[in-house]
């Protein structure tokens, strides 16, 4: 299948309540990994499409799962998002030794991620 969901991401208002829910809720493994700005909790499924959740970056705003698409080029992905009408969220950023992501807005208000794996 050509690009693939492979990401699901909650950005909460609050971590240790999301963590708690979702720990008792499904058979996910949560597991915290530092990271410069705070921690990020990796969520391990098993089967599937994992994800994870983090304190939302957005002062404010409120706790939503935003999913991210794998593609070969996240440069080209996002310019092309654009040149359709997609509204560019944050640009081209690089996780250190992941990959790199951009966030785009499609014409119809809805976010999502795009990925680049690191090869």
């Amino acid at each position: 299948m050509a690009n693939p969901f492979i990401h699901v991401e909650l950005n909460t208002t609050d971590v240790a309540k999301a963590k708690s829910f979702y720990g008792m809720l499904f058979d996910w493994k949560l597991q915290d990994v530092p990271m410069p700005d705070g921690a990020y909790t990796v969520i391990e499924v098993g089967e599937g499409t994992g994800g994870g959740l983090m304190k939302h970056p957005i002062p404010g705003a409120p706790s939503t799962w935003l999913a991210y698409v794998l593609v070969d080029d996240v440069k080209a992905a996002t310019g092309k998002a654009k040149s359709l009408g997609a509204t560019i969220l944050k640009d081209v950023t690089e996780v250190p030794g992941r990959g790199w992501f951009s966030l785009i807005s499609d014409p119809t208000g809805a976010p999502l991620g795009l990925w680049q794996n690191k090869t």
